[in-house]
């Protein structure tokens, strides 16, 4: 059976209004809060891997204010998705970011994480998606939007 969204994530992993000096700073931040919830079991070996691909890329941001750094790393024995706001924007290699998705799956985790970026990627293209989640109170509101726009089992 697929995983659903709340497999991957939950209010736990959102963190509104962050105040970031640049995006190692916001991936450290979200790398947090999937160590908080018991998804790493290496944090370090993981923001390796997710900086690593940071920097052959040269960058994981999209347009309108989007960021999605992702990685598969032995540190993450849970795959897990953390979203954080910024205050402000932070410069994400090609654009600047507020809105940043930070995806964990563990090593030799073919397809899951692909799934994910995929189905962000088409509802983030949608300026009410965008907007909600800028809007979102709570991370309880942010998870909810989430969890409404976003179907992984497909």
């Amino acid at each position: 059976m697929s995983p659903s969204i709340d497999d991957i994530t939950s209010a736990n992993l959102m963190a509104l209004d962050l105040d970031l000096a640049d995006r190692w700073a916001a991936i450290d931040a979200l790398a947090d809060l999937l160590e908080r919830d018991g998804r790493l079991t290496d944090k370090e070996s993981y923001v390796a891997a997710v900086r690593a691909r940071e920097e052959e890329t040269g960058g994981t941001a999209m347009e309108m204010g989007i960021a999605i750094p992702h990685a598969k790393s032995a540190g993450v024995s849970q795959a897990g998705v953390a979203f954080g706001r910024a205050n402000s924007a932070v410069d994400f290699g090609d654009a600047e970011a507020d809105l940043i998705f930070l995806i964990a799956a563990p090593e030799g985790e073919h397809s899951l994480h692909v799934t994910v970026l995929q189905q962000l990627a088409r509802r983030l293209i949608h300026e009410r998606f965008r907007t909600a989640l800028r809007e979102a109170r709570t991370p309880e509101d942010a998870f909810n939007v989430i969890r409404e726009e976003v179907n992984i089992s497909k």
